[in-house]
């Protein structure tokens, strides 16, 4: 990942709303959410939504995929997986045990079988 694009990332999430809309659609996983059922479930206008959809789609945190006659909204995985690497890059200076307690955190959310 590229500055510019970790920058885009981190000001997409440092909107109250975009926060949570992204937060949701983690929740609900590979089967993802339309605008209705978000704008719903956050008590967010509908064109206020959209707005915040875009920013998140234009940061790629968020995909957009056609189903039907609706749009299905799905948290990008790969593009946080992605940013939260270029933050911690280094973070552990040649110290290891130092990064641990992250590790140990993202080691909860893996499959059994990868860790």
């Amino acid at each position: 990942m590229e500055k510019d694009d970790a920058l885009h990332a981190l000001a997409a999430l440092g909107q109250e709303t975009r926060l949570d809309v992204f937060r949701l659609l983690v929740k609900a996983g590979k089967d993802g959410l339309t605008a209705g059922a978000v704008a719903e479930a956050l008590d967010v206008l509908p064109n206020t939504l959209s707005t915040h959809l875009a920013a998140l789609s234009r940061s790629g945190l968020v995909r957009a995929e056609r189903d039907g006659r609706s749009i299905c909204y799905r948290a990008d995985l790969g593009t946080m997986q992605h940013l939260v690497t270029y933050l911690l890059q280094d973070c552990c200076g040649g110290n290891p045990e130092l990064c641990a307690p992250i590790a140990s955190l993202a080691g909860g959310c893996l499959p059994s079988g990868t860790r």
